[in-house]
């Protein structure tokens, strides 16, 4: 898949400020368990969106969201889901942390299934990758994992560093949807941006808004990006 039009010119963002288990994923998969779903760290903010309008759109969405890790990232904390993507690791880098709290994230809030961590997934053309694939609400989901966080962190994060960011990110997801053999074709792509502090979510959010309301050759297509703002002991994740 190449960078195609925008499939919405002004997008606006969905940002719930409903406290830890005052949601319930029951509207969405029908479980009637209420979300976020215990584990590690506190979830609060944006969960148990995912529904029917977003699969059925061709539009962008975005969300916001917060987990604080008040004792730090605890494996044994991890849904099963989660301890196979620390256990199986990555291709590369150091952020297998970010992306086994993506995936805890996604499934304590949606439900999510994991179903192949990054080695995993079969490819048909050698490049670009996403980080993992699950299932929600019974749609194979790519899901992509980043980080909005730079040195010192303690500096402003820069609305320049947030699009370069998502920019490059989303068009590598593009890339990796293009690359992915029809057995492990996903049918909607999750961004997923961990970010150092608030500060750094809020240019995270504003460069979104720009990028949509600027076109930008497409690059938001109908990807979801699910923003995370981490607190507590995060040090792992960054």
């Amino acid at each position: 898949m190449l960078l195609l039009a925008l499939a919405c010119a002004d997008p606006a963002p969905r940002d719930s400020a409903s406290s830890p288990g005052e949601d319930s994923a029951e509207d969405s998969q029908g479980s009637g368990l209420e979300v976020p779903l215990e584990g590690l760290g506190t979830i609060s903010g944006a969960c148990g969106e995912l529904d029917a309008e977003e699969w059925d759109s061709a539009q962008p969405f975005f969300f916001r969201n917060a987990i604080d890790l008040d004792a730090g990232f605890v494996v044994e904390e991890l849904s099963s889901g989660g301890a196979q993507v620390y256990e199986d690791g990555n291709l590369g880098g150091s952020s297998i942390v970010s992306e086994v709290l993506a995936f805890e994230l996604l499934y304590r809030c949606e439900l999510a299934e994991l179903l192949k961590t990054e080695g995993e997934i079969v490819y048909e053309v050698e490049g670009k990758k996403t980080d993992l694939l699950a299932d929600i609400d019974a749609n194979t989901v790519g899901v992509s994992v980043t980080r909005a966080f730079h040195w010192p962190p303690e500096e402003d994060y820069t609305l320049e560093e947030a699009t370069e960011l998502l920019t490059g990110k989303l068009g590598d997801a593009a890339q990796a949807d293009d690359n992915v053999a029809a057995e492990d074709a996903w049918s909607r792509t999750v961004l997923h941006v961990l970010a150092y502090d608030a500060q750094h979510a809020d240019q995270v959010e504003q460069a979104w808004q720009d990028l949509g309301s600027v076109g930008s050759d497409g690059v938001l297509q109908d990807f979801i990006v699910v923003v995370t703002v981490t607190d507590g002991d995060d040090t792992e994740v960054y």
